[in-house]
């Protein structure tokens, strides 16, 4: 990726008019966003890894991801992408993956310290891989550094230890951070004002807080996760069914089969 490009990206992230950051699953669902008229776009490893019949957040899905990547950046687009833990353990090898998107033309990377075990990765161990993906890239991938403190209430993680580890993470060369699963506004104001001019990135909620709230408490970035492909699954079922059942289908919304073809075109 250019560097033009990921300065463009870069401030998309503005405190107090934060990047609405939707997540694609495949070429099309990311295709028909970018046509929507949305600058950047993330993938979801759920997504991806739910539609390859993979579990997510294990590792199984690392030719699934850079796949899938190589493909978007073909669109008229700024792609992040979803690596969940970085599909290892070995800092130079989450490096070199961080690398290989770079050249495809990514212009992002979402780096978690989330374990399959439902664990967090030990702090300084993550911070090795963060270095080492800074060290590859920076200057051409955002890299956004996840923590799961929130993610992982089994954990009984706290805001402390929460502060510590984004502050190591950004200490390491991160762009961005993201705590997905917080949603107390006055925890994440506490976090923008100590993150200072590091963007905060903030997942998505229906029951949480909206786009409105999180500007004012001072957010940069919200995703909207694995939600969208969810979405998705629940309305192909009620189609299916309303089908079977002789009720008309509602077509507000739904894209014709030559709008769905268009979107296999290179542009968006």
């Amino acid at each position: 990726m250019t560097k033009h490009a990921y300065d463009e990206f870069r401030a998309l992230h503005r405190a107090g008019a934060p990047l609405l950051l939707p997540n694609a699953w495949d070429h099309a669902s990311a295709a028909a966003l970018a046509a929507a008229g949305f600058r950047a776009v993330g993938t979801t490893s759920l997504g991806v890894a739910a539609a390859a019949g993979l579990p997510d957040g294990t590792g199984a899905t690392r030719a699934e991801t850079v796949r899938l990547a190589r493909g978007l950046t073909r669109l008229d687009a700024l792609i992040s992408v979803d690596v969940e833990g970085g599909f290892s353990d070995e800092p130079g090898d989450v490096a070199a993956l961080a690398a290989e998107l770079a050249d495809a033309g990514a212009v992002g990377i979402n780096i978690e310290d989330g374990r399959a075990d439902g664990t967090l990765r030990d702090a300084g161990h993550q911070v090795e891989i963060l270095a080492a993906v800074r060290e590859a890239v920076g200057g051409r991938l955002f890299i956004n550094a996840r923590t799961d403190t929130y993610w992982l209430r089994g954990e009984g993680r706290t805001a402390s230890e929460t502060g510590e580890r984004l502050e190591a993470y950004r200490g390491a060369g991160a762009d961005g951070v993201f705590v997905p699963g917080l949603r107390d506004l006055r925890t994440i104001a506490d976090l923008t004002s100590a993150l200072g001019a590091t963007p905060l990135n903030i997942l998505h909620a229906p029951d949480g807080p909206s786009m409105q709230e999180l500007s004012k408490a001072g957010v940069s970035r919200v995703s909207c996760g694995s939600l969208l492909f969810r979405a998705a699954l629940g309305a192909a079922v009620t189609a299916a069914r309303a089908v079977a059942a002789g009720v008309p289908t509602v077509a507000e919304g739904v894209p014709s089969y030559a709008e769905t073809q268009a979107l296999a075109g290179g542009g968006a």
